[in-house]
């Protein structure tokens, strides 16, 4: 099977657009990763978007009208907020199968204000915990934080210090919704949301798209475009495993767990080979497991890991340098897409003042409720 890499890729910058469409979005970071390239949708033989909340209007279909309609196959994936690496990973499948060259993923979304979660659907009756009880988001993710907490005695300050470094990333990030420092007196006092994550400690619901153009190593060779392409070194997804906790609860650690396993042997690599990571930072609460489940660090040391920094830009192994869901926002179908973009622009060493320095492997990491796990590694050619 052939090498699979990222030869384009970009996306918009994350904000409020209520007087665009979803497909003008989606089109506009369509085009933006042909620039990338210096490619054309002619030259795409299909193309993949992953879009949740607008997913029965064939996204991907309204895309190529602003674009060009060349008759391609268009694939549209929901998948919650792993939509996004999903497409991607469905065009990477495709051409790692050999029965396509050149693919299109794009990510979009526009993004409602308020909670997401709680309540049942039409028929569903009224849920057990009322119409806004634990099944929200906020509610999840702190129990997640409280549960690690129980465990292994990590503190609100420890969570808030999270937020702390994000925004503090997102100030270097001319693509992120918020570029705003929020020293850690102001994140552990702003509203709270659902303990331990205050309203500074929840991610954004913004609008946003990005998208990525796949190639086969034999094509990328003949169009000239090894010199910045990126290699998709893993690919792996995963739903739940069955659990009696999972019943009762969401439990976003054993999907995690599978997917990180899966693309690390995949890799041949491991957890300390790793430069920089871009993971799904929902809520402060979120990050502080996921370096445990990525195997970032042993159970129980993720405290250490924020105090110590080392997951700072400078650090051992920064995480969500780009800003992370917190500050650069978190277009549910775009997310996936748009963490690839941010691996790819630190392996080309084209991040600007937010460069990690030396990188050659990323790791991006996306779950969703369902639930849906997507990771992947890329490596620097």
């Amino acid at each position: 099977m052939t090498n699979v890499y990222v030869v384009g890729t970009d996306m918009i910058k994350f904000g409020r657009f209520p007087e665009r469409t979803v497909d003008d979005l989606g089109a506009e970071a369509a085009l933006l990763a042909l620039a990338d390239c210096g490619l054309t949708i002619a030259d795409m033989q299909a193309v993949y978007c992953g879009n949740l909340f607008q997913a029965s209007a064939a996204v991907g279909q309204r895309v190529l009208k602003q674009i060009g309609q060349t008759g391609v196959p268009v694939v549209n994936t929901a998948n919650a907020c792993a939509t996004g690496a999903t497409a991607f990973r469905e065009g990477w499948m495709a051409i790692k199968a050999g029965v396509y060259d050149l693919v299109l993923a794009v990510g979009v979304e526009q993004m409602g204000k308020g909670l997401l979660g709680g309540g049942g659907g039409k028929d569903d009756g009224i849920p057990t915990e009322g119409l806004l009880g634990s099944g929200t988001m906020p509610s999840v993710f702190a129990h997640v934080g409280l549960e690690h907490s129980r465990k292994y005695g990590t503190t609100f300050e420890q969570f808030a210090k999270v937020s702390v470094k994000n925004h503090h990333h997102s100030t270097l990030n001319p693509k992120a919704m918020y570029r705003v420092e929020t020293p850690l007196e102001e994140v552990m006092n702003a509203e709270m949301i659902s303990y331990p994550n205050t309203k500074l400690m929840c991610s954004v619901n913004v609008d946003g798209s990005a998208a990525a153009v796949l190639c086969s190593e034999k094509k990328a060779k003949e169009l000239g475009l090894m010199s910045r392409a990126v290699k998709v070194r893993a690919s792996a997804l995963a739903s739940d495993p069955w659990s009696k906790h999972n019943l009762a609860a969401m439990d976003f650690n054993p999907v995690t767990q599978i997917a990180a396993k899966t693309a690390y042997e995949m890799a041949g690599l491991g957890p300390d080979d790793i430069d920089l990571v871009e993971l799904h930072d929902c809520f402060a609460t979120a990050e502080i497991v996921h370096y445990e489940n990525l195997g970032l660090c042993k159970d129980g040391d993720a405290g250490r890991m924020i105090d110590t920094g080392e997951t700072a830009l400078g650090g051992r192994i920064p995480v969500n340098v780009s800003g992370g869901l917190l500050s650069k926002g978190h277009p549910l179908g775009a997310t996936g897409i748009a963490n690839i973009y941010e691996i790819t622009t630190h392996l080309r060493c084209e991040a600007g003042e937010r460069q990690v320095e030396g990188a050659r492997i990323g790791l991006t990491h996306v779950v969703g409720a369902g639930s849906a796990c997507a990771v992947h590694v890329l490596e620097k050619v």
